[in-house]
């Protein structure tokens, strides 16, 4: 029986190279899969034809995208995931989604091999064959430009020769990934990290320089869910793109960081997630409000253990699972409405309401009606501070 192969296709010239380029190494079929995170750009059907066209034996296509935003972004939302505590894990929390299908089509097509297009430097070879030997650990991995340097101009030259039914135009300056959780640019001039991004890297946020009228929007929650926005119901999905587009056009959620990669180096990433900004904004700030102040102290730990987890490629991982129950059961309580104005980059909070608060204004409140027992601060300064009073009698003695 003739080998065959599961390919990750983005509709691309490199993945539509692939196609041939891997038939050719390994002598197996190929089937081309490919799926739809909310990254824009062809119709699913067409990018379908196009695998066929190349030489695929088959070829799938899986519109994800509230799938995506239920199971992949709802729990980065609640978990306030922000790796090295600024980015909101745009593209890692695609790779296990896109992985799930992979793998389900391996089964499917009795494929003993999983290939993506991703090269040897990067994190997301990391994520893709972490994930596919967690879900299919007899699957084997390749992935052409780091295994077989399938290198650009190669590609072309090999489309050109082949005829493949692909443009094959000059590249783009920039490395871009994108999905409805935000957009990831890299490579180029921003590789100096001394220049400033320009505009035309941007595309999901509008100038937050440009003078504009202030948007006000109130998120509410439940259980940490995100399930109306100004009133109105929405999925988790259409919560993400409803504040992809008006906090986007307020310029808020573009991020400049040299982060640490996996797999041992720095490296400079321009994101735009404006929608994931202004929803971890809200449910970070929803959590002030109802959450204990022992399991909120906590949570912040869990929370950039899960983000590295997840960065990192572990997301089917024993560990990561068991901190999802955490952060589940850290959400129970976080319930209500968070108002706040979007305008010059920045999301900012104005307004808090919960049904769940565990902010009492009797307690708070320093006029009169205050409920808070003053009388009993003496005393338990005295004990709260006694394990250094006496250390500090030995010091000075």
């Amino acid at each position: 029986m003739t080998e065959r192969v599961v390919l990750a296709y983005s509709g691309g010239l490199d993945t539509s190279v692939a196609i041939g380029w891997i038939a050719e190494e390994t002598g197996a079929e190929v089937i081309a899969v490919a799926v739809d995170v909310g990254q824009g750009g062809e119709d699913l059907d067409v990018i379908r034809k196009r695998a066929l066209a190349c030489g695929a034996v088959e070829a799938e296509v899986a519109d994800a995208k509230d799938e995506f935003a239920d199971e992949y972004c709802l729990p980065a939302i609640k978990a306030n995931a922000l790796y090295m505590d600024r980015y909101p894990l745009v593209s890692a929390l695609s790779r296990p989604t896109i992985v799930k299908h992979l793998v389900a089509a391996a089964q499917k097509h009795d494929a003993g091999i999983v290939a993506h297009g991703c090269t040897g430097k990067g994190n997301d070879q990391v994520r893709f064959e972490a994930g596919i030997a967690a879900l299919g650990p007899d699957l084997k991995c390749i992935a052409p430009v780091r295994d077989y340097a399938m290198t650009r101009d190669k590609a072309i030259a090999f489309c050109e020769d082949k005829g493949l039914p692909i443009a094959t135009t000059k590249k783009s300056p920039y490395s871009i990934d994108q999905n409805v959780f935000g957009r990831a640019v890299e490579t180029g001039f921003l590789e100096d990290i001394w220049n400033a991004p320009v505009e035309d890297v941007y595309e999901y946020t509008e100038n937050p320089a440009t003078p504009r009228e202030a948007d006000e929007v109130v998120v509410s929650f439940e259980q940490g869910v995100p399930v109306a926005v100004d009133g109105k119901a929405v999925t988790v999905l259409q919560a993400i793109q409803q504040l992809n587009e008006r906090a986007g056009a307020q310029g808020i959620g573009r991020i400049d960081i040299v982060e640490d990669r996996l797999v041992g180096i720095k490296s400079r990433e321009i994101y735009e997630a404006p929608g994931a900004i202004a929803l971890i904004t809200a449910h970070q700030e929803l959590e002030n409000v109802t959450v204990e102040r022992e399991l909120a102290r906590y949570k912040r730990q869990i929370e950039q253990r899960w983000g590295e987890l997840v960065y990192d490629g572990q997301w089917f991982s024993p560990l990561k699972r068991a901190l999802d129950g955490f952060i589940s059961q850290a959400n129970e309580h976080v319930t209500g409405d968070i108002r706040m104005t979007l305008h010059g980059g920045r999301a900012v909070v104005t307004g808090r309401k919960s049904p769940q608060s565990l902010y009492d204004f009797n307690l708070a409140t320093y006029d009169t009606g205050d409920t808070f027992d003053q009388s009993a601060a003496r005393g338990f300064i005295d004990i709260h501070s006694l394990s250094s009073k006496i250390a500090a009698r030995r010091d000075l003695a």
